[in-house]
C-alpha cells in the first residue's frame, strides 16, 4: 500500500454534485449531496462534495507519480474548475494524504510538487490540503 493518496475535492453549499458535474462537463469518482446523511441518525449534510481520485495504477503513488495523472486531466478541466471557484459557488482543493508507518522508508517521506502542477492548481483556483498521519511502533 502506498504512503500517499491524492484527490481533487470540490465542496459547495449551493450546488448538488450533478450541477457541479454539469459545470465541469465530467462526473466524479464519488460524491455526497446536500441533505444526504452519513447514517439515518446523522444530521443532514449542509454541503455537497464532488471528488476525483488520482491513481497511478500499480505504481508507488508518490506525489510525483500522481502529478502526471492530474496534469492529464487537462487545462480545460482546470479552467472549468477555476471558473467554478471564481463564481463563489464552490471551493476547490487538491488533497494529499500521507501515512507514515516506517521511519526508515524513504518512499514514505517528503512531498514534492512540480511547477506544472502548481500552475494547474492556480488555473483551477485550487488550494492545497495536506493531511499527514503518523503510525509508528505499537500504534498500528
Amino acid at each position: 500500500m502506498s504512503a500517499f493518496r491524492m484527490y481533487l475535492r470540490v465542496v459547495s453549499e449551493s450546488l448538488q454534485p450533478e450541477q457541479i458535474s454539469e459545470r465541469l462537463q465530467t462526473g466524479p469518482d464519488e460524491a455526497t449531496a446536500i441533505g444526504s446523511r452519513r447514517r439515518p441518525e446523522s444530521p443532514q449534510r449542509a454541503h455537497s462534495t464532488w471528488i476525483r481520485h488520482a491513481s497511478a495504477g500499480d505504481g508507488p503513488g508518490r506525489p510525483e507519480d500522481l502529478e502526471p495523472v492530474i496534469l492529464g486531466w487537462g487545462v480545460p478541466f482546470a479552467a472549468a474548475l477555476g471558473r467554478l471557484a471564481a463564481s463563489g459557488a464552490a471551493e476547490v482543493s487538491l488533497v494529499i494524504v500521507q501515512e507514515l508507518t516506517d521511519p526508515e522508508d524513504p518512499q514514505q517521506k517528503g512531498i514534492w510538487l512540480g511547477a506544472a502542477l502548481l500552475a494547474w492548481l492556480a488555473e483551477a483556483g485550487a488550494s492545497l490540503d495536506i493531511d499527514q498521519y503518523v503510525y509508528y511502533g505499537d500504534d498500528q
